[in-house]
């Protein structure tokens, strides 16, 4: 199969452009080459997906038997790159994110059928936040891609590469050891799932032809957020001692939920949060390898990353919690529970 990957460098589509050369297509990726470097064996075409002028020379006399678009954020771009790429491949898978579901992460039981946040296809940046760009960018590929529209809501997503700084500034701090400041409760279930094995089943959709939308948030019931960071202090053999400290507590102290100690909210948003269901995608061959796996494969990865230039953020926010604030609230914390 030849295959167009729009990005390809970074992440999930990196984990995608891997996968897809280990099964033996042929791949060509087609970015910008300023976020990450090349996956060895792709044709890596340099271009911007903005400038009509580089989707043009893209396109030029080709034919793929499927593009997958990575990188789409804002409905408008995401619509240019559909027109130029109509009639050159008979299918567009475009990953979205389970953000563009309205009401996410506040509606409990979210799937395909619940409605997205209402955005134009070629809306601009000016409509909204990044879900409802995501919305948007859907509906560009949904109503607008003369062939095959394949579309995948990842939720939150971990494994090696990982450039948003979740998981990897969990490691990095249980690594460090001593006493590390765990947030909320511990046996709040939580959905993960590994980039690798979104490639895969992305992969698998694509090469049977398969259209409509698909929502990947892992499956419920596998890991808490305590067994996920058990899992950080064994894969870094820190024997960092895990402080639980309450939800309530953090919040009077001013720790932000989500960035400041990455993946956690207050159990009531979690309820809903790690509610999502991808029963359809399991149905149609999602499987998600065990979280040890997902852990131990990122660290693996991790250590070879020098410290200064590990990734703890993206567009939004930077991700971790002050040495400092740590230590003031498990402090507080420690004299809290001596006086109860």
């Amino acid at each position: 199969m030849k295959l167009l990957i729009i990005g390809g460098s970074v992440f999930l589509g990196r984990a995608i452009a891997e996968e897809a050369l280990r099964r033996g297509h042929e791949v060509t990726t087609f970015n910008r080459g300023v976020s990450g470097a090349d996956v060895p064996g792709v044709e890596a075409v340099r271009g911007d997906r903005e400038a009509a002028a580089d989707l043009a020379r893209l396109a030029d006399g080709r034919r793929w038997d499927a593009v997958v678009d990575v990188c789409g954020f804002t409905p408008s771009i995401v619509l240019e790159s559909v027109r130029a790429l109509s009639g050159h491949s008979p299918h567009y898978t475009f990953i979205s994110s389970v953000s563009a579901i309205a009401g996410w992460p506040g509606t409990a039981g979210v799937d395909e059928s619940s409605p997205l946040w209402p955005c134009p296809p070629d809306g601009d940046a000016g409509f909204g936040d990044y879900g409802v760009l995501k919305a948007g960018c859907e509906r560009a590929v949904e109503q607008h891609f003369e062939g095959t529209a394949l579309v995948v809501q990842p939720g939150l997503i971990l494994g090696p590469h990982e450039n948003v700084g979740r998981l990897p500034w969990w490691l990095t701090r249980i690594a460090r050891g001593g006493r590390v400041l765990a947030p909320g409760d511990p046996d709040l279930p939580i959905q993960l799932i590994d980039a690798r094995d979104i490639a895969a089943f992305t992969l698998d959709q694509v090469a049977r032809g398969a259209g409509g939308r698909f929502l990947t948030g892992g499956v419920p019931g596998r890991a808490t957020f305590g067994s996920l960071l058990e899992e950080c202090v064994a894969a870094t053999g820190s024997g960092a001692e895990l402080v639980w400290v309450d939800d309530s507590f953090l919040v009077e102290r001013g720790a932000e939920e989500w960035t400041e100690l990455p993946l956690w909210t207050t159990a009531a948003t979690g309820r809903t949060l790690w509610a999502t269901s991808s029963a359809r995608a399991v149905a149609a061959g999602l499987t998600c390898r065990p979280l040890a796996e997902t852990v131990r494969d990122t660290w693996d990865w991790l250590k070879g990353v020098p410290e200064e230039r590990r990734s703890f953020g993206n567009r939004q926010a930077r991700s971790g919690m002050d040495p400092d604030k740590e230590a003031r609230i498990l402090a507080e914390w420690e004299e809290e529970v001596r006086l109860r």
